[in-house]
């Protein structure tokens, strides 16, 4: 039998891609989780992680435990909620970023509202900049974006790569500035794409405009111009742009969950959502 906390703490550990932002987040010591993981792969007689001093990353036996890893935990939290007894109930003023709207997401909040009937819940999707000004205004119990750069507010949920996408089969002029489809401000993707290529002189221009997510992927799928997605949330039909563009690195994206996170609607929702977290990447539909 594998233990809820060894599997915890894995599941974090491939959330965050790092050990130590592992631990801050289940409030342990980075040794304790080491040391969960390390039994975990004793336990199994396979190395699920390869790391260095700079990178963690999954084995193919890694990846396959994700999926058995989740499996466990969520049969464990059912069998909670159904001895458990207690109904919890009242107003959920919950916002998610454009980035989910056609994720897993859906499906982790249609399960929380079966196994809590009784919660209101209220759902803004909106741009992860505009979802912080509500929660600053007092206007959201709970978000789940992105958050800006040396930023530590919020909880981390994941951290993935932010990238350059295009359509496939799309060249770049490297000779002409850089065709931009953008969300409109305050965008957090936006934001870093604009100084990135600012901090390398690279010149730029705002090809379009969209404040929804569809509308910037049936742009860039037309060719008109790239735009910047997490590697882990690529839309369908679209690919990394790789090759000799000439184009600055963007650097790392981090999803967090912002707000009463610890008590209440808000606590249940941000505890189902950190144990989703594997699933909702990599899982755009088309």
């Amino acid at each position: 039998m594998f233990e809820s906390a060894q599997l915890l703490s894995f599941l974090t550990v491939v959330q965050t891609r790092s050990f130590t932002q592992a631990a801050e987040r289940l409030g342990l010591r980075q040794s304790t989780v080491s040391q969960h993981v390390r039994k975990l792969e004793e336990q199994t007689g396979h190395r699920l992680f390869v790391r260095d001093t700079h990178s963690v990353a999954t084995t193919p036996d890694g990846d396959a435990m994700i999926g058995f890893a989740q499996s466990i935990l969520e049969a464990n939290e059912r069998a909670q909620r159904h001895f458990a007894g207690a109904q919890l109930r009242g107003r959920l003023r919950f916002g998610t970023s454009e980035d989910f709207v056609l994720s897993h997401l859906t499906e982790v909040l249609r399960d929380f509202m079966r196994s809590h009937p009784l919660v209101d819940l209220e759902l803004t999707v909106a741009l992860s900049g505009r979802l912080n000004q509500l929660l600053d205004r007092g206007a959201l119990d709970l978000i789940f974006g992105k958050r800006r750069r040396g930023d530590d507010r919020g909880q981390l949920v994941w951290r993935d790569r932010l990238v350059w996408v295009a359509s496939p089969g799309y060249r770049l002029d490297v000779s002409a500035p850089v065709p931009l489809v953008l969300y409109p401000p305050p965008s957090i993707t936006r934001e870093t794409a604009l100084s990135t290529l600012q901090r390398v002189d690279r010149p730029w221009r705002i090809v379009c405009v969209s404040g929804s997510l569809s509308g910037l992927q049936a742009v860039t799928l037309a060719g008109l111009g790239i735009t910047t997605v997490a590697q882990g949330l690529l839309p369908a039909g679209l690919v990394e742009l790789k090759g000799p563009h000439d184009l600055p690195d963007l650097g790392e994206i981090e999803f967090v969950l912002q707000g009463d996170t610890r008590r209440g609607p808000a606590g249940k929702l941000a505890e189902a959502i950190l144990a989703s977290g594997n699933r909702l990447q990599r899982t755009w539909k088309g």
